[in-house]
């Protein structure tokens, strides 16, 4: 008699319920996060493609060959800073 005892004991204990619970908490939190990153990374590639093709087309100097060799002011306005009266 005691190991039926034993049997139902064990299968009236609910102290692994919450482990078992939070188990499946869990994989539906990951499971969701894959999800996610499955429909973003498709658009994040195009944007990053896009963002490619656009740093791929510029050029950056790193002299200053083309400025104005005078080095004042081009904007064709009064430089004098002072009244002209």
């Amino acid at each position: 008699m005691k190991l039926f005892a034993n049997v139902k004991n064990f299968f009236a204990d609910e102290s692994g319920a919450v482990t078992v619970d939070w188990v499946v908490l869990t994989a539906a939190i990951v499971g969701l996060g894959i999800a996610v990153m499955a429909s973003v990374s498709n658009g994040l590639q195009d944007v990053s493609g896009k963002i490619e093709t656009q740093l791929t087309g510029t050029t950056i100097t790193s002299s200053f060959e083309d400025s104005d060799a005078s080095g004042g002011d081009t904007s064709g306005g009064d430089t004098s800073g002072g009244s002209t009266d």
